[in-house]
């Protein structure tokens, strides 16, 4: 027991001289994550995309599936952007309207809970403001080593936005292919399928998709770094958050820098017109809507504009 509160004692006094110095100067951090989002593309289109069509897909996606972020934080606000690279022709950022969901720089003010979101949306540019969050975090006991850092657990339920793309699940469209293809193992006849289906499976991919309400949202933070920010819009506990699981999604830190010789300016996005959260959302699916209706009520995910 002696030890183990030695230890403790030891953390404690980490953290604390940590707190310290970065509360001595104007110190920045910066922070690279590495993101991917697993999707069930196997059960794409149904039977009505062929395995070669599928591929492509797959690969057209895989840019916009794993990415590079840089969190440039201070103790009160931060700036997450995927880090600049150049990008092959027809790269994932292009992919019809899922490709509309990508968004540019994120701005938090942990102080004024203020969050602001650069977003294109079928070429248009708006800034989405909106108030940051708070998550009901649970704090655990349980801890793992990332990298050089002592990270603790945290686990907390969000709502999901409506339109966030990476917990976009295939809905009952699936289900009517099982019971065909279910009917015709009992019957013995296959039914022909549709080439008009086959052309627009692939472009119609927004098409019978469902998004969870709620999820589960597992995090490590470590006290070594005391600020309560964090990659996207997570923040809120006692340390840097290092890694985040959310349904589809894994964000890994894996590298910090402290206090770089050649420091980025924190400042607010002004770019695009700005709205609120709801007022964005209501822009999206009018969009959708109007894009169903040009394309004779599909969803015409692969005809932007």
């Amino acid at each position: 027991m002696n030890q183990f509160y030695k230890y403790i004692a030891i953390v404690c006094l980490i953290v604390t001289t940590s707190t310290y110095n970065y509360a001595q100067q104007d110190f920045q951090g910066k922070a690279y994550y590495q993101t991917k989002t697993t999707m069930d593309l196997d059960n794409l289109g149904g039977r009505e995309m062929s395995e070669q069509q599928k591929k492509q897909i797959t690969e057209r996606m895989k840019t916009m599936l794993e990415k590079t972020y840089v969190l440039t934080f201070s103790q009160t606000e931060s700036i997450y952007k995927e880090e600049e690279k150049l990008e092959a022709p027809g790269s994932g950022r292009g992919f019809g309207m899922m490709g509309s969901f990508i968004g540019g720089a994120q701005y938090k003010n942990i102080k004024d809970k203020q969050m602001l979101q650069e977003q294109e949306f079928f070429g248009k540019q708006f800034l989405v403001v909106d108030e940051l969050k708070d998550l009901d975090w649970e704090l655990s006991g349980e801890t793992k080593q990332i990298g050089q850092y002592l990270c603790f657990k945290a686990t907390a339920v969000k709502k999901v936005d409506e339109f966030d793309w990476t917990s976009m699940r295939r809905g009952g469209r699936d289900n009517d292919n099982n019971k065909e293809d279910k009917e015709a193992k009992e019957t013995g006849v296959e039914t022909a399928k549709d080439s008009t289906k086959t052309e627009s499976a692939t472009k119609d991919f927004m098409d019978d998709i469902e998004i969870p309400k709620e999820i589960i949202v597992t995090a490590w933070y470590t006290p070594q770094v005391p600020v309560n920010n964090g990659p996207g819009e997570y923040w809120g506990l006692p340390g840097l958050i290092l890694e985040i699981n959310a349904d589809k999604t894994t964000m890994l830190c894996s590298k910090i820098i402290m206090n770089p010789s050649d420091k980025d300016e924190i400042k607010k996005p002004s770019k695009g017109k700005e709205v609120t959260r709801e007022e964005y959302n209501t822009i999206t699916k009018q969009k959708i809507e109007e894009m169903r209706e040009m394309n004779g009520g599909r969803g015409g995910g692969g005809r932007g504009r």
